[in-house]
């Protein structure tokens, strides 16, 4: 059975997006790390969903759905750096914003769908969205005022979500628009 999680994308990372020109791009890649500066995706594996959610003005918004093919280094993925200034990723440097350059990045591919910053996840569904820790202890997302999230804190981070919420969510996504 699949898990899902959600990601955190921050505003420097969906501008970047926005200003290479990728909305309406499907991201090959994704990218872990073990330092603060990436979100480690522990505990995804080939199969599992990863909504990327993305908070403008206290409305929260999923980017991208993205299914984790692997988390190998592949050919596509261009040289393995030899100098501490050689990009890390080079074959995926159209989507390096995803954070290719974070310290200790490991690519992870994934079949997505389009970036998109128009799925809202609406306000009502806010205080019902439920994750789950290793030992099977849940909690909601903090900070919901009348259907606004006012701090993004409770979603920074790399954090599974309950099978409910993954429906939602997945709901969200598969909407025909």
């Amino acid at each position: 059975m699949s898990d899902a999680f959600t990601v955190l994308w921050t505003q420097d990372t969906c501008r970047a997006l926005r200003k290479a020109g990728r909305v309406g791009e499907r991201p090959p890649v994704a990218y872990s790390g073990f330092h603060q500066s990436l979100p480690t995706w522990s505990g995804a594996r080939a199969g599992d969903d990863v909504y990327a959610l993305h908070v403008n003005r206290c409305e929260v918004f999923v980017v991208s759905r993205m299914r984790v093919l692997d988390m190998e280094r592949r050919a596509c993925c261009g040289t393995a750096p030899q100098e501490w200034s050689d990009p890390s990723f080079p074959g995926h440097d159209d989507w390096s914003m995803l954070g290719a350059g974070g310290c200790g990045a490991t690519a992870v591919h994934v079949d997505a769908t389009p970036v998109c910053f128009g799925t809202q996840i609406p306000g009502e569904l806010l205080p019902v969205l439920t994750w789950r820790n290793g030992r099977g202890k849940t909690r909601n997302l903090k900070y919901v005022v009348d259907g606004r999230l006012e701090r993004s804190v409770s979603l920074q981070g790399f954090y599974r979500l309950t099978p409910e919420s993954a429906d939602l969510l997945a709901g969200l996504v598969d909407v025909p628009r």
